[in-house]
């Protein structure tokens, strides 16, 4: 269920230079790379890690900009989990619907305890600029 794991950074570049040499161990690269944020893996494969610049702008620190994301196979998954977690004391942190124009797919929440949280698939990439309802950092 779980499709791969966010961890805060205050030095992109730094954190970079550290998983790229660790994911090429697991014979994976870079799959997706935003001034914030950078994720290795593959698309379809084992579950992936990232590294992410917080969304809220503070810094990161155990626990600020980590994240677990649950992947699901449809973008009706990802609003059908995101509703449930909204209808059951959850709080919403970024609405489903599309990241940038790769294909990402994913709505962002919190449990009632603060753990952050998100439903995601890949959809067919878009030709257009791409909408960008939070970065989910």
């Amino acid at each position: 269920m779980i499709g791969y794991v966010t961890l805060g950074t205050n030095d992109l570049a730094r954190a970079a230079t550290f998983y790229d040499a660790i994911a090429a161990h697991f014979g994976v690269g870079r799959m997706m790379e935003f001034d914030s944020f950078i994720a290795w893996g593959e698309y379809g494969g084992a579950p992936g890690i990232a590294a992410t610049m917080p969304f809220d702008g503070e810094r990161a620190t155990v626990g600020n900009g980590v994240m677990v994301a649950l992947e699901v196979k449809t973008p009706d998954l990802v609003h059908a989990i995101h509703a449930a977690a909204l209808a059951h004391g959850g709080t919403c942190e970024g609405e489903p619907g599309p990241r940038g124009n790769d294909g990402f797919y994913a709505a962002y929440f919190r449990d009632p305890d603060g753990n952050k949280l998100n439903a995601y698939c890949m959809v067919a990439p878009s030709d257009g600029a791409g909408a960008a309802a939070g970065d989910g950092s």
